[in-house]
């Protein structure tokens, strides 16, 4: 062990979160890998961690150690990924960071053919809509929809999502077909709770109306409103990558596609500048846009009249 190794090991187990963990990552035991961070302390003049038998918390030194120690260890593991890039496969652990919809809808039942294609490449996944900072959170890439502000990571547009209204046939069934937008009044409407998304924009020949809807039903999360859908409580409008396999598989019907004004978003991939350097990174992203470039989620049948659809 020398001083980079005790660097990697002191930001493994601030990672992890303690001893065990990192030391099963590098084959060593916890009371080696105290004994490095304990080293590396002595080395500084300085404590960087207070231990207790329930957790480890940074000290302020720590705080600000922690911060560099992750930066050279990436500077680090870059410069040896492009030498390793000449020798053979991308090789390491991947770090993605994905929101809700794109991830458990798309990402994940893709993510097979990735590792069978690349089987020197572990990953790390984390789903969650909370945006995190990539350098904190370690992430060497993440998914996002919707307009980000350009801050100090690239953007590369994977490809537009857009907005589908839809409803189930056994809703359709018992209520009826809206055939503008103002028959949303007589309908019990699903609402995912956040800044607009009551307002469902129709296309005129004065340009985009705004109709706010009252929900029947709101809720938090998107996954419930498509799932309240498709049990027929109602009429749903959520992005594609949500609501692509149900409309294919004819669980939900698209209403309104005349006048419905899609608001198309973005779908990017965001990482830390350089990062695509890495093997593993850049593979991964090439996987991302020959997989999702096209919208494979998006099904044909969306883009039909509600009555062409429903007469079939």
């Amino acid at each position: 062990m020398d001083a980079t190794s005790d660097l990697r090991v002191f930001v493994r187990v601030m990672e992890r979160g303690s001893f065990s963990a990192a030391a099963n990552d590098f084959g060593l035991t916890p009371s080696a890998v105290s004994k490095l961070v304990s080293r590396l302390e002595d080395r500084l003049g300085a404590r960087l961690l207070e231990r207790s038998t329930r957790r480890l918390a940074l000290t302020p030194e720590g705080e600000t150690f922690l911060a560099r120690a992750r930066r050279i260890v990436a500077d680090i593991e870059e410069a040896e990924a492009e030498v390793a890039s000449v020798r053979g496969a991308p090789r390491g652990r991947l770090h993605i960071n994905s929101g809700t919809a794109f991830g458990l809808h798309q990402l994940a039942p893709a993510l097979a053919d990735f590792l069978a294609r690349y089987p020197d490449i572990d990953v790390e996944l984390s789903i969650t809509d909370r945006l995190v900072d990539l350098i904190e959170a370690q992430a060497d890439i993440a998914v996002r929809s919707g307009h980000i502000p350009q801050g100090p990571f690239i953007q590369r547009k994977i490809a537009d999502l857009q907005r589908v209204i839809c409803a189930a046939p056994s809703y359709l069934a018992r209520h009826g077909t809206p055939q503008d937008a103002a028959d949303l009044k007589n309908h019990d409407c699903i609402v995912v709770a956040g800044p607009g998304l009551n307002r469902w924009l129709f296309k005129t020949r004065s340009g985009i109306d705004v109709v706010e809807v009252r929900p029947r039903v709101s809720t938090d999360d998107a996954e419930a409103a498509v799932r309240l859908a498709i049990a027929g409580a109602g009429i749903i409008r959520l992005s594609d990558v949500i609501v692509g396999g149900p409309l294919r598989a004819g669980e939900l019907v698209p209403l309104l596609t005349d006048s419905h004004h899609v608001e198309p978003f973005p779908l990017n991939a965001i990482y830390p500048a350089g990062r695509q350097r890495l093997p593993r990174v850049a593979v991964f992203l090439e996987f991302l846009l020959t997989r999702f470039s096209s919208a494979p989620w998006r099904s044909p049948a969306a883009s039909l009249p509600s009555q062409e659809k429903l007469s079939r």
